[in-house]
């Protein structure tokens, strides 16, 4: 899909932070299924399992490998179709991600902008970048009905990591 890298350094609710957008000829609502359910995530990245109502539901990635671990997902803000801010965090590591997406409507086009936080260490920018151009152009590639297994993760990893490296350095 992408060849070059779309991701843009902002400061994301005080959070130093890689943005993306990716633009979708449906409507909100249907962006936002494809974003939240779980049987749409499954396509493109992950899937979830539990109870949002609780505030949290386990996350787990379908294309990393089987020793990829589940993680805990925090809603920290949902505002259907509009904005939904999540911690992401590993059971017994200490690192917490920070994503948010928001999603506009406008003419029958839905942008969606998906940022996540490097934390406190800005090298984390060098897979973060590169992982979530990847995953979002699955997303596309699932929601266009193109083939999200036809995106190859080495178009852009290693080949865009000094690119986000410099961003923030």
């Amino acid at each position: 899909m992408n060849s070059t890298p779309t991701g843009r350094r902002e400061t994301i609710d005080g959070l130093d932070s890689v943005a993306f957008d990716r633009t979708f000829r449906a409507g909100i609502e249907d962006v936002w299924a494809a974003v939240t359910e779980s049987d749409r995530l499954a396509r493109w990245i992950g899937a979830w399992t539990g109870d949002p109502a609780s505030g949290a539901v386990d996350f787990r990635m379908l294309f990393e490998g089987d020793e990829h671990q589940a993680e805990v997902l925090t809603i920290r803000e949902c505002r259907p179709p509009h904005r939904l801010v999540l911690e992401s965090h590993v059971p017994g590591q200490d690192h917490t991600w920070h994503m948010t997406l928001t999603l506009v409507e406008h003419e029958g086009t839905t942008r969606l902008t998906f940022s996540q936080s490097v934390g406190d260490d800005p090298a984390m920018a060098g897979g973060v970048g590169p992982g979530w151009d990847y995953y979002l152009d699955r997303l596309v590639a699932a929601e266009t009905g193109g083939d999200p297994a036809a995106v190859d993760f080495g178009d852009y990893h290693p080949v865009h990591e000094k690119h986000y490296l410099q961003m923030f350095n």
